[in-house]
């Protein structure tokens, strides 16, 4: 009985010991996983590690650093097997200029509402955009000061937009645009005035009414959960990077679709006025998201991490491309060696593009070879892979991903 009695003791005072060693491991692990914050004094959950965004639309306007997000969507898509919805038949736009339709999508009769990505150039128009998208999916654009644009879209379109093609440069085009510009002839000018408002669905031709504007500017922001600043690319990049919770090497690129500086035509101080008036639905677009995305920075980001951030992506940059690129910028039309990587060239524009390294092993030599190929290449390639019942697009363009198609 001594015994018996000495035992349970024993086991009493073992079972007290683990007791208390739960205890204090269960409070040990609480005060890793809670932050007390001293102002409330109440246990603040951390918040978990955010999920990847994978149902994306990217409404791609015109001359505004778009086609190299593209590149990045379409990267996206292939590192996740994700469904892109492409431009059907030997569309190459998504029914551009007209307003968007849905059955302007490959396939989407029989696809539906499966598609994750959308990103090439379309008319936004969210009632038939839904249609092909699922309810999840995020919105984002990207807008452009309209000086730099506006020149930009002048020396690109010159030779297709009635407006530019009569005038002889850009100052005598803003010097009287009404001269040159014909808004019944809308569909053949929409690159000459507010292509931005355009793009988004609205009249570019509208009044500037601050009702209107107003309401136009409130339509967006529910359409849209992000709307980035071309401007400030960089510190978009990590936005987007930190809103859709991707990785840095989603958001690194190859400035895509650039030109030579050569091309460039000076803007006089007057014109760059002239343009504030002649293209005000764009400016006032401009300045009201460029505020916003400012703001927005200031309440997720903080000014000083994303200056880390941003330096962080550009050593990346910096280090693929001393991997990836021969002469380690772009160079023009006429030293593109590889034609397969050679951007479509139009206007008084030398579209600039790369030169890839020789002796790459075959894995590099795909990231490589996607970071630096053209929208066009690409798009063409992604409708191969996911429609490969169908004709190839004919683009007139040398096509890579013989001998390197991933399996």
């Amino acid at each position: 009985l001594c015994f018996l009695s000495r035992h349970i003791k024993c086991l009493m005072i073992f079972s007290l010991c683990l007791g208390l060693s739960f205890l204090s491991g269960f409070f040990h692990a609480k005060n890793k996983n809670y932050i007390i914050s001293k102002s409330q004094e109440e246990l603040v959950i951390p918040s978990m590690p955010c999920q990847a965004k994978t149902n994306v639309m990217f409404l791609k306007t015109h001359k505004t650093a778009s086609s190299t997000v593209l590149n990045m969507m379409f990267r996206f898509a292939e590192r996740y097997n994700l469904t892109v919805a492409l431009p059907a038949d030997q569309l190459v736009h998504l029914g551009y200029p007209n307003t968007f339709l849905a059955r302007f999508v490959e396939e989407f009769e029989a696809i539906g509402q499966n598609y994750n990505i959308m990103c090439n150039h379309l008319r936004f128009n969210p009632s038939e955009v839904q249609k092909v998208m699922a309810a999840n999916t995020f919105y984002f654009s990207i807008l452009r000061n309209p000086i730099p644009l506006l020149e930009s879209s002048y020396v690109y379109y010159k030779d297709d937009v009635p407006a530019f093609r009569i005038s002889k440069d850009v100052n005598e085009y803003l010097a009287s645009p009404m001269k040159y510009y014909h808004p019944a002839a809308y569909k053949q000018n929409i690159y000459a005035r507010n292509i931005m408002w355009f793009d988004f669905g609205y009249d570019n031709n509208a009044e500037d009414n601050d009702k209107y504007i107003q309401a136009v500017l409130k339509e967006i922001e529910q359409n849209f959960h992000l709307i980035l600043i071309a401007d400030y690319f960089d510190e978009s990049m990590i936005l987007l990077k930190h809103t859709l919770c991707w990785d840095l090497d989603d958001v690194i690129y190859f400035k895509l679709n650039s030109r030579s500086q050569d091309t460039v035509q000076t803007l006089t101080p007057e014109s760059k006025e002239r343009i504030k008036a002649w293209c005000s639905l764009d400016w006032k677009l401009y300045l009201h998201f460029n505020q916003s995305f400012w703001r927005t920075i200031e309440e997720t980001i903080g000014v000083e991490e994303l200056e880390k951030e941003v330096n962080h992506l550009r050593t990346r940059q910096k280090e693929l491309m001393e991997i990836c690129l021969s002469d380690q910028e772009a160079v023009g039309k006429d030293h593109i060696k590889n034609k397969a990587l050679l951007p479509f060239q139009s206007g008084a524009a030398n579209i600039l593009g790369y030169n890839l390294r020789q002796g790459l092993d075959n894995r590099t030599l795909r990231t490589c070879q996607k970071m630096a190929l053209p929208e066009l290449q690409y798009m063409s390639y992604l409708y191969a892979v996911q429609h490969p019942h169908k004709n190839r697009k004919q683009l007139g363009l040398p096509l890579l991903w013989t001998r390197f198609r991933e399996k």
